[in-house]
Order: structure tokens, then C-alpha cells, then sequence
């Protein structure tokens, strides 16, 4: 009798490799967590565990490089009911931005102090594993950069352009206040500056992990947010998220995409993501710099949102989100660019908020609704779909939603099917046709701007390190075994807190 040497076998799927256009059916053997054989034909016998693809596809785990867990929820919660979400669609890790300030965990203060506290709230509680980039807003915390990468393995940190003089949501008066800030500080041009270099001087006093070492820039110029806004509020014509659109124009996406580039350059920093580009000028701004500054690496990021959905289809002013959805003319040139191989990368940019938080006293006024929804649970899938018809590859769509993210962020064991790499997995239906309702996932938004999208494939199954999260379609019962991940230089993962 053969003694089992692998703890699961999954048979007879067709493997999709990150950025290998043809998939290959085969066989898949995980021990101990990881990736230990893939070949047709292999024995059953020596598995302890066996699961029939059916032929299916095997993608390598999604890895959803913008989510922000806790802004509007408790952390906990979140960490436990979204990343059930997210594993229903695929995403076997989320990396979340978060930040000091109002939201979050409602404090100021250094990141000493703050992240400890992030670790132990999410500790036990994912059934995904996770990490976090972390957003500097203070002078203390540019002098922290080192202390994150060597002891909390955070390695991507971010800014938010539009802060310093513009709300979350919209006009505001009191930004000090919303990020808790010394008053004697601001977020500003200055700041970001000094971000950019204390960014480059870890890369360069870190030169073994430099490339992991990155920057992600939110891209929306305050200025121009301002007077659009005030113009749009003074138009009856325009009501809704196209009056959102309004007041927050593509072209402030492209100025501020624009200065973030001669920003970077000025400091030397040549590790540069810039974020949920949702309009053509954005994706336009952003593919001229790369070529004035080609001595910068920028990797360019578009949301499943902006793709799917824009500012007739998406569901009221649940679809309030920053930046805006667009007009379809916009949408359709985010597609022009997914094809032509100008994106890098696609996210959820998750943000879990209840209706009860989403809307305001007067649910038709956009400017009252809070900015960001969930969605992971159709990346994946929504890719497939939209991409398919477009012409995406299976491994063009592996590599946007988690080969080229793993690479980028150092997430060294994640991203791909192959021997000695996490046993991230989930097997998909590329023949099953169904229609997405808010009240099916097990998120706690009670609605959903992709509500009544049809969908031509379907995640029936996940497995995180080798571990069954979702089975038949379903998630599963079992014990929260997600772990944070520490982007230290070594294997990748870990946990802390």
C-alpha cells in the first residue's frame, strides 16, 4: 500500500500560468502549504486528499493589491466577513492600504504604536492571508519608513494627492482634523517630496529588495476638485455620480499624475504605482511620463469597478467612489489600454461600507454619500467575462490579477502556479452564467454597484496554502487560517501581533 507523501491532489485541470497564454491540463500536488508537483498522471494513491477539477481552470490564487479593510467597519469585522468575500472570488491575499487619521482606527500618533495594533486586530480573524501598505501623513512617520520595512516587513507605502485641501468624500474645510495631523504640519507637494526620499533612501540602503521597495500614488488634484465641485453643486442638470464625474475631472487625474512623475525624478525615486487610473486621460498622462522619465519603473493600476461598471449602470449613489466611475467612453478606453498591455495590474480597491454608513440623510444627494464599495468577489471573474470577449488570454488575466502584483509588491511565494511557491489556487467554470446579487455575498454591504451584472464564469473553489477556504461555491466553516504576511526579504510570509 503507498504511503500518501502529498496532503491534496487535485486532478485533471487545466493550469493557468501567470502570463503564459495557454493553459496545460495536469495534475496538482500541494505538501505542507506549498506547490510540490504539477504533471499529468499523477498517482492518487499518494495523496492523503483528493479533489476531481473536472477539467476546470486552476488560476493561481488572486492576489487583490488594494483593499482597505476597516475604513468604515471595525477592522475585525472586516478582516473576518470581507475576506470570506474576497475568497468567493478567488483572492487568496489582500493588501490594504490604511493610515492614520479619522477612519481606520480613529487615532494619530506613530505607526510604533499604531500598526502593532492593526496586527493584533486582524490576527485570527482572515480566512485569506493579508498585508498592508501604509500611508506616511506625518514627519514622524517619513522617519519610521526604515523601522517598517526591517521589523513589520512593509515594504509599499502610499500618498493620497488630493488630501491636504479636499475631504474623502468632498469639499472639507478641516483637513487637520481628518488626518490628525500636527498643526504645525501639512500634507502637501512638500511632504510628498519628502516621502518620495525617504522611499528612494530605504531602496538604496536596502539594495537586495530595492525593487520591492515602492511608492503608490492616489492621483486627483485638490485644486481642480474644489472649483468643479463648487460648479457642479450650482447646476441642477447635474445630479448623481455623472455629477460626480463632473467634479472630479479626468484632467485632474492627469495633472496630478503629471507632477507626481516630475516629483519622482526630482528625488530619484524609481519604484512608482499609480493608482486606480479611471479615466483615458489618466492612462494618457500616466504613458507619457513613463516615456519622458523611462529611468522610472511606474506600474499603472485600474480597478475591476472602472471596468464594469460606469455612471449610468452602477447602482445610484451606491457607485460613489474615489476616483469617480466614468462615462462608457472612459471605460472603454481603460479596455483599449487592459488589451494593448499598457495596465499592470487590476484590483478591487475594496472598501466595505453598509448602507447605513454609504448614505446620507438624503440618499439622491452624491455629495452626502460616503466614497468606496466592495466588489473582490467579481475580479476574477469580472476579468474573464468582459476580458474574454475582448480578447484576454487566461495568462494575460493570471498575470494582471496576481502574477504582476506579486512581483511588484515582494510577495516572493505568491502569484503563480509552480513548484516551491504557496499552494494558492482556486479552480473556475468558465461555462457557468449567473448574475450578480449584492445579497449572495457574504460581505456585509447590503448592495452593490455591479448588482445585475451578468457574469460568464464562476469560482467554485479556493485553497490558501493548500487549505480548502471555498468548496462547491460556498465558503467554508472552517477555522480562520489566514496569515499576515511580512515582506521582510526572506520566504515572504509570516505572522505577527
Amino acid at each position: 500500500m503507498t504511503t500518501p507523501d502529498l496532503d491534496l491532489l487535485i486532478r485533471d485541470v487545466d493550469v493557468v500560468r501567470a502570463g503564459v497564454d495557454t493553459p496545460t491540463r495536469a495534475d496538482i500536488g500541494v505538501r505542507a502549504g506549498r506547490f510540490a508537483e504539477i504533471a499529468p498522471g499523477i498517482d492518487p494513491a499518494r495523496a492523503a486528499a483528493l479533489l476531481d477539477g473536472g477539467g476546470r481552470l486552476a488560476f493561481p490564487g488572486v492576489v487583490d493589491a488594494h483593499q482597505h479593510w476597516g475604513i468604515y467597519n471595525p477592522l475585525a469585522e472586516d478582516a473576518a466577513s470581507e475576506s470570506r468575500a474576497s475568497a468567493l472570488g478567488g483572492v487568496t491575499t489582500a493588501l490594504n492600504y490604511i493610515r492614520t487619521g479619522q477612519y481606520y482606527l480613529n487615532r494619530g500618533g506613530p505607526y510604533a504604536d499604531f500598526f502593532p495594533e492593526v496586527l493584533e486586530r486582524t490576527n485570527g480573524r482572515s480566512v485569506i492571508d493579508f498585508g498592508f501598505h501604509l500611508a506616511p501623513m506625518t514627519a514622524e512617520h517619513i522617519d519610521e519608513i526604515p523601522m517598517l520595512i526591517d521589523r513589520h516587513g512593509v515594504t509599499s507605502f502610499k500618498i493620497f494627492m488630493f488630501y491636504g485641501s479636499h475631504g474623502l468624500h468632498g469639499r472639507s474645510t478641516d483637513q487637520s482634523g481628518f488626518l490628525m495631523i500636527p498643526p504645525d504640519q501639512s500634507y502637501d507637494y512638500a511632504h510628498f517630496e519628502f516621502v518620495m526620499r525617504a522611499v528612494q533612501a530605504a531602496r538604496e540602503q536596502r539594495p537586495d529588495r530595492a525593487d520591492s521597495i515602492s511608492l503608490s500614488l492616489h492621483c486627483e488634484t485638490p485644486e481642480i476638485m474644489r472649483a468643479y465641485t463648487k460648479l457642479v453643486e450650482q447646476d441642477p442638470q447635474l445630479t448623481g455620480l455623472a455629477a460626480y464625474h463632473a467634479s472630479r475631472p479626468p484632467h485632474s487625474e492627469g495633472l496630478a499624475v503629471t507632477i507626481a512623475a516630475f516629483l519622482a525624478d526630482e528625488t530619484s525615486l524609481a519604484t512608482v504605482n499609480l493608482l486606480h487610473l479611471s479615466s483615458g486621460k489618466a492612462v494618457t498622462a500616466a504613458l507619457r511620463m513613463a516615456r519622458t522619465f523611462p529611468h522610472i519603473d511606474f506600474r499603472r493600476e485600474v480597478t475591476i469597478g472602472h471596468l464594469l461598471t460606469d455612471v449610468e449602470s452602477a447602482r445610484d449613489n451606491g457607485g460613489k467612489v474615489n476616483p469617480p466611475v466614468r462615462p462608457r467612453a472612459d471605460v472603454e478606453a481603460l479596455w483599449e489600454h487592459v488589451v494593448a498591455g499598457e495596465v499592470d495590474w487590476v484590483v478591487s480597491d475594496y472598501a466595505c461600507c453598509r448602507s447605513e454608513y454609504k448614505f446620507g440623510a438624503d440618499p439622491g444627494d452624491v455629495f452626502a454619500a460616503r466614497s468606496g464599495f466592495g466588489g473582490a468577489e467579481y475580479l476574477l471573474t469580472g476579468l474573464l467575462t468582459e476580458g474574454g470577449k475582448r480578447g484576454l488570454s487566461p495568462g494575460r488575466i493570471a498575470d494582471l490579477t496576481a502574477g504582476a502584483p506579486a512581483r511588484r509588491f515582494g510577495l516572493l511565494t505568491k502569484g503563480d502556479i509552480a513548484v516551491g511557491l504557496d499552494a494558492d489556487l482556486c479552480l473556475v467554470d468558465p461555462n457557468d452564467t449567473w448574475t450578480v446579487r449584492a445579497a449572495d455575498s457574504p460581505s456585509t454591504q447590503e448592495y452593490s454597484p455591479f448588482e445585475g451584472v451578468e457574469m460568464t464564469a464562476r469560482v467554485t473553489d479556493t485553497f490558501v496554502r493548500g487549505v480548502p477556504v471555498v468548496s462547491a461555491g460556498a465558503v467554508t466553516t472552517g477555522p480562520a487560517t489566514g496569515r499576515y504576511i511580512s515582506r521582510s526579504g526572506g520566504e515572504g510570509t509570516g505572522s505577527e501581533g
